[in-house]
Protein backbone atom coordinates (compact mmCIF):
# COMPACT_ATOMS: atom_id res chain seq x y z
CA UNK A 1 0.00 0.00 0.00
CA UNK A 2 1.34 3.37 -0.77
CA UNK A 3 1.02 5.84 2.08
CA UNK A 4 1.67 9.49 1.62
CA UNK A 5 1.74 12.42 3.81
CA UNK A 6 0.49 16.11 2.83
CA UNK A 7 0.96 18.15 6.28
CA UNK A 8 0.71 21.72 6.80
CA UNK A 9 -1.44 23.84 9.70
CA UNK A 10 -4.66 24.10 7.44
CA UNK A 11 -5.83 27.13 9.57
CA UNK A 12 -8.30 26.82 7.62
CA UNK A 13 -7.63 24.45 4.63
CA UNK A 14 -8.41 26.45 1.20
CA UNK A 15 -9.80 24.96 -2.00
CA UNK A 16 -5.54 25.40 -2.71
CA UNK A 17 -4.89 22.75 -0.04
CA UNK A 18 -7.88 20.91 -1.87
CA UNK A 19 -6.63 20.83 -4.55
CA UNK A 20 -3.16 19.51 -3.84
CA UNK A 21 -5.06 17.07 -1.63
CA UNK A 22 -7.12 15.61 -4.98
CA UNK A 23 -3.94 15.66 -6.94
CA UNK A 24 -2.18 14.00 -4.46
CA UNK A 25 -4.72 11.00 -3.90
CA UNK A 26 -4.26 10.11 -7.40
CA UNK A 27 -0.48 8.95 -6.19
CA UNK A 28 -1.47 7.10 -3.10
CA UNK A 29 -3.68 4.61 -1.67
CA UNK A 30 -3.85 5.94 1.33
CA UNK A 31 -3.00 9.95 1.63
CA UNK A 32 -2.84 11.36 5.50
CA UNK A 33 -3.26 14.99 6.10
CA UNK A 34 -0.82 15.63 8.82
CA UNK A 35 -2.32 18.44 10.76
CA UNK A 36 0.85 20.77 12.46
CA UNK A 37 0.00 21.42 16.11
CA UNK A 38 2.80 24.03 15.82
CA UNK A 39 1.77 26.02 19.35
CA UNK A 40 4.26 29.08 17.77
CA UNK A 41 2.49 30.10 14.80
CA UNK A 42 -0.89 30.93 17.13
CA UNK A 43 -3.72 29.50 14.97
CA UNK A 44 -7.01 31.03 14.65
CA UNK A 45 -8.84 27.46 15.07
CA UNK A 46 -7.87 25.07 17.21
CA UNK A 47 -6.59 21.36 16.64
CA UNK A 48 -9.87 20.06 16.85
CA UNK A 49 -11.40 22.38 14.48
CA UNK A 50 -8.83 21.82 11.80
CA UNK A 51 -8.93 18.54 12.00
CA UNK A 52 -12.92 18.70 11.56
CA UNK A 53 -13.00 20.55 8.97
CA UNK A 54 -10.22 18.91 7.16
CA UNK A 55 -12.51 15.68 7.69
CA UNK A 56 -15.46 17.41 6.04
CA UNK A 57 -14.00 18.23 3.15
CA UNK A 58 -11.85 15.18 2.29
CA UNK A 59 -15.27 12.87 2.87
CA UNK A 60 -16.10 13.80 -0.64
CA UNK A 61 -12.67 13.72 -2.05
CA UNK A 62 -12.48 10.42 -0.82
CA UNK A 63 -15.53 8.82 -2.22
CA UNK A 64 -14.45 10.79 -5.65
CA UNK A 65 -11.13 9.25 -5.71
CA UNK A 66 -11.51 6.20 -3.92
CA UNK A 67 -8.04 6.84 -2.23
CA UNK A 68 -8.53 6.53 1.62
CA UNK A 69 -7.73 9.92 3.26
CA UNK A 70 -7.20 10.78 6.77
CA UNK A 71 -6.50 13.40 8.93
CA UNK A 72 -3.51 12.95 11.39
CA UNK A 73 -2.31 15.66 13.84
CA UNK A 74 1.04 15.79 14.72
CA UNK A 75 3.73 17.63 16.90
CA UNK A 76 6.80 15.46 16.03
CA UNK A 77 9.38 16.01 13.09
CA UNK A 78 7.28 15.68 10.06
CA UNK A 79 10.51 12.86 9.30
CA UNK A 80 8.66 10.81 12.60
CA UNK A 81 5.28 11.53 11.55
CA UNK A 82 5.76 10.57 7.94
CA UNK A 83 7.49 7.10 9.93
CA UNK A 84 4.45 6.93 12.32
CA UNK A 85 2.01 7.10 9.45
CA UNK A 86 3.91 4.44 7.31
CA UNK A 87 4.48 6.84 4.06
CA UNK A 88 6.92 6.35 1.84
CA UNK A 89 6.25 10.00 0.38
CA UNK A 90 5.93 13.40 1.26
CA UNK A 91 3.59 15.39 -0.52
CA UNK A 92 4.33 19.28 -0.63
CA UNK A 93 2.21 21.95 -2.30
CA UNK A 94 4.31 24.84 -4.00
CA UNK A 95 2.44 28.10 -4.74
CA UNK A 96 5.82 30.57 -6.05
CA UNK A 97 9.87 30.46 -5.99
CA UNK A 98 9.66 31.72 -2.69
CA UNK A 99 8.42 28.12 -1.38
CA UNK A 100 10.74 26.62 -3.34
CA UNK A 101 13.67 27.61 -1.66
CA UNK A 102 12.43 26.76 2.47
CA UNK A 103 10.77 23.16 0.71
CA UNK A 104 14.73 22.32 -1.11
CA UNK A 105 16.26 22.80 2.20
CA UNK A 106 13.68 20.54 4.25
CA UNK A 107 13.87 18.28 1.49
CA UNK A 108 17.93 18.16 2.51
CA UNK A 109 17.36 17.79 5.91
CA UNK A 110 14.41 15.26 5.66
CA UNK A 111 16.55 13.05 3.34
CA UNK A 112 19.40 13.10 5.76
CA UNK A 113 17.50 12.29 8.74
CA UNK A 114 15.68 9.31 6.40
CA UNK A 115 16.75 8.99 2.53
CA UNK A 116 14.02 6.44 2.33
CA UNK A 117 11.23 8.76 2.19
CA UNK A 118 10.92 10.79 -1.07
CA UNK A 119 9.24 14.32 -1.11
CA UNK A 120 6.90 15.05 -4.12
CA UNK A 121 6.17 18.62 -5.03
CA UNK A 122 2.74 19.29 -6.68
CA UNK A 123 2.68 22.70 -8.17
CA UNK A 124 -0.64 24.62 -7.23
CA UNK A 125 -3.22 25.22 -9.88
CA UNK A 126 -2.16 28.76 -11.27
CA UNK A 127 -5.60 29.95 -10.14
CA UNK A 128 -4.55 28.61 -6.61
CA UNK A 129 -1.05 30.06 -6.60
CA UNK A 130 -2.35 33.31 -4.74
CA UNK A 131 -4.30 31.36 -1.87
CA UNK A 132 -2.44 31.69 1.57
CA UNK A 133 -4.32 30.51 4.88
CA UNK A 134 -2.70 33.99 6.41
CA UNK A 135 -4.38 35.88 3.56
CA UNK A 136 -7.69 34.73 3.63
CA UNK A 137 -7.66 35.35 7.24
CA UNK A 138 -6.87 38.86 6.71
CA UNK A 139 -9.10 39.09 3.80
CA UNK A 140 -11.86 37.91 5.96
CA UNK A 141 -11.00 40.52 8.91
CA UNK A 142 -11.16 43.39 7.32
CA UNK A 143 -14.65 42.13 5.56
CA UNK A 144 -13.86 40.99 2.35
CA UNK A 145 -15.49 38.21 0.43
CA UNK A 146 -13.38 34.80 0.86
CA UNK A 147 -15.55 32.88 -1.36
CA UNK A 148 -13.24 32.32 -4.13
CA UNK A 149 -10.52 30.72 -1.91
CA UNK A 150 -12.62 28.31 0.41
CA UNK A 151 -15.37 26.06 0.52
CA UNK A 152 -18.95 27.08 1.57
CA UNK A 153 -18.20 25.44 5.06
CA UNK A 154 -14.90 26.98 5.92
CA UNK A 155 -16.00 30.20 5.15
CA UNK A 156 -19.01 29.86 7.66
CA UNK A 157 -17.19 28.84 10.39
CA UNK A 158 -14.16 31.45 9.33
CA UNK A 159 -16.73 34.16 10.01
CA UNK A 160 -18.13 32.78 13.12
CA UNK A 161 -14.99 32.56 14.24
CA UNK A 162 -14.28 36.20 13.25
CA UNK A 163 -17.79 37.28 14.82
CA UNK A 164 -18.78 38.54 10.55
CA UNK A 165 -21.70 37.13 9.26
CA UNK A 166 -21.55 36.81 5.50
Amino acid sequence: MRVGLYPGTFDPITIGHIDIIRRASALVDKLVIGVAINRDKGPLFDLEERVGMIEAECAKLSEETGTEIVAHPFENLLIDCARDVGAQIIVRGLRAVADFEYEFQMVGMNRALDSSIETVFLMAEARHQAIASKLVKEIARLDGDVSKFVTPLVKHKLLARLGKTG
